[in-house]
């Protein structure tokens, strides 16, 4: 009896463990869960590591941009320029059309003249040759061509405008941007890249307006957008060690240009002298400069021709820059500047867009202010 129940109970388990084998083998396995995130995470290795430091993920790299080119922004600016400027022009061609150019006539366009910052002396030119042109008897010269060629000896298309932007013996050329703050000065650094990088330069930019946070802030997204390192350090570091880096870089990546904007205080011009001083000294250690930019905001009329003044004196200007020419600034300030710092206006900047800057051409811009 004993035998009988061993071998039942032997059988019940062998059964039991068939009937279990076989629904174990039916049923399909539950999928893995899908762990994949597309982060990147330490290895076991560093994550045993207390002191190793996390492993960054970056986002991927903003899409850099293409500059316009130099040619297609000279066209759009020249007939913006025309469209901000063209009503000095047309002023003072209805005033030299009429049958008889009395003396009222004369004071009349001297004041147009006048009301276009281009100065006294400049006016006094421009009355004397329109006289001599237009009272020749018989066959008095076109107005509109007398008036076209006293304006272009006065902007003086035989200044040297070329931008010194490459360096000798292999080392890139070196561009200091001056200015006080609101002229645009930042903002020009960062297009003046854009020129550059549409010609196929490689540039590097210096942050060295450190006394505001802002500016390093732009220069850095300017820099971005086009692909072009900018060397910058913290709030308040002495620009002049910025500048350094900047263009110890250069020197050492083999880039064409290095481009360093600089602070804009105008407290006294014994600090600015002192500032802007050893910024070039230190600088040159590495490289010589090559140009000295002078930004003006355009709108400022004789404020601009003040701080043009001071800032000739502390640092040698090469060239200007003129932001701001459309709207309400007056053309005659090209005139102005020119005769006040015996140096020619380079770039001039016409709206808030990033390729809103292009090479000053005389005879293009008088072309423009006569519509």
């Amino acid at each position: 009896m004993a035998l009988l129940i061993l071998i039942i109970a032997v059988v019940a388990v062998v059964l039991i463990g068939a009937v279990v084998g076989l629904l174990v083998r039916g049923r399909k396995p539950a999928p893995l869960p899908d762990t994949h995130t597309g982060v990147i995470v330490q290895p076991p290795e560093a994550a045993e590591d207390a002191d190793a430091p996390p492993v960054e993920v970056s986002a991927p790299p903003a899409t850099i941009e293409k500059p316009e080119s130099t040619a297609s922004r000279l066209v759009r600016l020249r007939q913006r320029l025309a469209g901000a400027q063209g009503g000095f022009g047309r002023g003072l061609l209805a005033l030299l059309s009429r049958d008889r150019l009395d003396e009222d006539t004369w004071e009349s366009i001297e004041d147009v003249l006048l009301t276009a910052d281009l100065g006294v002396g400049p006016t006094q030119q421009v009355v004397e040759g329109l006289r001599t042109r237009l009272r020749v008897e018989g066959a008095p010269e076109d107005p509109k061509a007398a008036l076209r060629a006293e304006l272009v000896n006065l902007v003086d298309p035989a200044m040297d405008r070329r931008l010194q932007v490459s360096g000798a013996d292999g080392r890139p050329g070196v561009v200091l941007v001056v200015g006080v703050n609101g002229t645009g000065k930042t903002t020009t650094v960062g297009k003046l890249a854009r020129i550059l990088v549409a010609e196929d330069r490689k540039v590097t930019l210096g942050a060295a307006d450190t006394f505001r946070a802002a500016a390093v802030d732009q220069l850095a997204t300017w820099g971005e957008r086009v692909g072009v390192e900018v060397v910058r350090g913290t709030e308040g570091t002495d620009p002049a060690s910025v500048a350094f880096d900047a263009v110890q870089h250069g020197v050492e990546a083999g880039v064409d240009t290095v481009i360093v904007d600089t602070a804009g205080r105008l407290q006294n011009k014994a600090g600015l002298m002192d500032e802007l001083g050893k910024v070039k000294r230190v600088i040159e250690k590495q490289a010589p400069v090559t140009e000295v930019l002078l930004v003006i905001d355009a709108t400022t009329g004789q404020n601009g021709l003040i701080q043009a003044r001071v800032f000739s004196e502390v640092v040698d200007v090469t060239g200007v820059v003129l932001t701001k020419l459309d709207g309400s600034a007056k053309g005659g300030i090209v005139v102005s500047v020119q005769r006040e710092l015996g140096v020619p206006v380079k770039l001039v900047g016409l709206g808030e867009g990033p390729d809103d800057l292009a090479p000053f051409d005389a005879e293009a811009f008088v072309d423009a202010l006569l519509g």
